[in-house]
């Protein structure tokens, strides 16, 4: 994730280094610094160049965090999840921004790049974030826009494996069902505690935070807490799918076992009478016709169409 910053004075935006930037804090309408976490400068720019604190500088380079928003020393501590804009095999599906909030100077942290970044690059360089409350009430509407599909297309899925729900396909949709209920699991980590972030975000007592601004974060709020339902219901309807395949499964296992079964008890019978007279002794009856095999071979059909017909109309198989 490359490191950048912009600087509005009002009247145009500037791109300009992150320590331009640091050094235009306090005398610029708006700027906006970005940090990339991996790189190994990052907390002492944090300290020395911006002058946070100890406390403001360890939760926003913090190695694991969740969505969670508090006042801090005049302003504001504010980490969201968004979609990655790159695949990465190492990382969670949804990555964290860590943001610190002050009046007119928005800080910014992450280690991947979020799917929202270049929408909110582009709208600083239109003109239209005015303050830092523009900002994160913005941010917060991409991020949603673009999780929520992603979260309604996990229903989709299900519904398309509840269509072709059959036994004979159940190592296929096992495989696929537990894909869903698994992402569902991992969206709602971090989902659910994102709609109270955004919810008390949003009645925060910040001066930089407009009317406007609070309804749009309520709203996102609500949406969160919406794609939270869903994904409860995805996961617990993946679980039922789950157990619907198992059962599937294990009757179509008990039926071929009960047709094996029928099968062996119509030739048992077949079986001993062959045995019997295959036996290398002296004294089996007819022997030496020429007739008895052929006997022999009518004598087991008869008993094996017998015990079919037993088994059919006392319905066992059914």
């Amino acid at each position: 994730m490359k490191q950048f910053a912009y600087i509005d004075d009002g009247a145009e935006v500037h791109s300009v280094t992150p320590q331009e930037a640091a050094a235009a804090n306090g005398s610029a309408q708006l700027i906006w610094i970005h940090l990339s976490l991996t790189d190994p400068a990052t907390k002492s720019f944090l300290t020395e160049r911006l002058g946070l604190s100890d406390v403001v500088t360890s939760a926003l380079t913090a190695l694991e965090t969740r969505p969670r928003c508090e006042p801090m020393e005049g302003g504001a501590l504010v980490n969201l999840r968004g979609m990655s804009l790159q695949e990465e095999p190492e990382s969670d599906p949804l990555v964290s921004i860590r943001l610190w909030i002050g009046r007119g100077c928005i800080v910014s942290l992450s280690r991947y790049t979020l799917r929202a970044m270049p929408p909110m690059c582009a709208a600083i360089k239109a003109h239209k974030v005015r303050d830092p409350g523009d900002f994160v009430a913005m941010l917060a509407d991409e991020i949603t826009d673009q999780l929520d599909p992603d979260v309604a297309e996990l229903g989709d899925r299900l519904d398309d494996c509840e269509l072709v729900l059959d036994a004979r396909r159940a190592f296929t949709l096992r495989r696929r069902v537990a894909l869903v209920r698994a992402k569902a699991i991992s969206y709602r980590r971090f989902v659910a505690p994102q709609r109270v972030a955004l919810d008390r975000l949003s009645r925060l007592g910040a001066e930089w935070l407009e009317e406007d601004d609070r309804l749009h974060l309520s709203e996102s709020a609500d949406r969160f807490a919406r794609m939270t339902e869903e994904l409860e219901a995805v996961r617990e309807r993946a679980a039922l799918m789950a157990e619907q395949i198992t059962d599937l499964r294990a009757e179509l296992i008990d039926t071929r076992s009960l047709w094996l079964s029928v099968v062996a008890l119509i030739f048992l019978p077949l079986t001993f009478l062959t045995g019997l007279l295959g036996m290398n002794v002296a004294g089996i009856p007819f022997a030496e016709e020429p007739w008895a095999f052929w006997g022999v071979v009518g004598v087991c059909f008869v008993l094996g169409t017998a015990v079919m017909v037993y088994f059919v109309r006392s319905r066992f198989l059914r």
